[in-house]
């Protein structure tokens, strides 16, 4: 559907670029052609990335950055625009998370996760979208989850701060399509990387404890997240705003009190 150049010379900028999805979007966006920024607090792992991600023939920039810190934002955004003249996306893919019950949750733990997840993704869309509003557009993307709006126990901190992403979209989108901006977002489900394999269902029985919740009976692949991602950097998407992919294989919408069973079989 996508030809394999539809993002040629279009500047791509993905914070968390360095491993998991980030990684995996950069790439599928320098296939097509785009150059890649990739932010992150690690140095070793975004040099490392970059040069994975640069095997496509395009330019990448590694950018230390902290997305809690503004600063640190805006003189990414400066160093960018000074070096490309103009920042076509920006994916804002940086996120912390771990499973903790509510009641066992610290304010340091809270506040990490608000801090990265809610305000690293307004001070990029913030410092970002000036840029965009003065050359004319571009499109934003922010990374969210199911849990944003669906219930789901060990995550109140980052499902707290998914929905203000959620509701940020919604509000950047209403005020910035006059500037020719278009934020949507992404809600990835079980995504099987190496960080979720290791944070999130650690052995075999929580993955196939998961597995079964999930209506197509399969984790996603990173890939399946790229897929929609360039989508969404398409002119195939030109007149959407506002709006979420869900990329789940129905699993937010099969859950339910009681497990399906098939009476058509003996």
């Amino acid at each position: 559907m996508l030809d394999s150049t539809f993002l040629k010379d279009r500047l791509v900028v993905i914070t968390g670029g360095g491993t998991g999805l980030g990684k995996s979007m950069a790439e599928a966006c320098a296939a097509r052609g785009a150059h890649i920024a990739i932010a992150g607090r690690r140095k070793d792992v975004l040099e490392s990335a970059a040069h994975d991600i640069s095997k496509h023939g395009t330019t990448v920039t590694p950018i230390t950055c902290d997305v809690r810190i503004p600063e640190q934002v805006q003189n990414m955004t400066d160093m960018l625009i000074g070096k490309y003249g103009r920042i076509d996306a920006l994916i804002n893919n940086a996120a912390g998370n771990f499973i903790c019950p509510a009641e066992n949750l610290s304010v340091n733990g809270w506040n990490s996760v608000v801090n990265i997840v809610l305000n690293g993704t307004f001070y990029c869309s913030s410092s970002v979208g000036k840029t965009m509003i003065k050359n004319g557009g571009g499109t934003i993307i922010n990374i969210v989850a199911t849990y944003a709006w669906a219930s789901e126990p060990g995550v109140v901190h980052s499902a707290s701060a998914k929905a203000g992403v959620l509701a940020m979209t919604r509000t950047l989108a209403a005020e910035w399509a006059k500037y020719h901006i278009r934020v949507n977002a992404i809600a990835p489900g079980a995504i099987r990387t190496e960080g979720t394999d290791k944070n999130l269902w650690g052995d075999e029985n929580q993955r196939e404890r998961m597995n079964r919740r999930i209506p197509m009976r399969r984790f996603g692949q990173p890939d399946d997240v790229s897929n929609s991602l360039l989508f969404l950097l398409s002119d195939y998407s030109n007149y959407i705003t506002g709006e979420v992919i869900t990329v789940d294989g129905g699993g937010w919408v099969g859950k339910g009190t009681y497990e399906m069973v098939d009476v058509t079989k003996d």
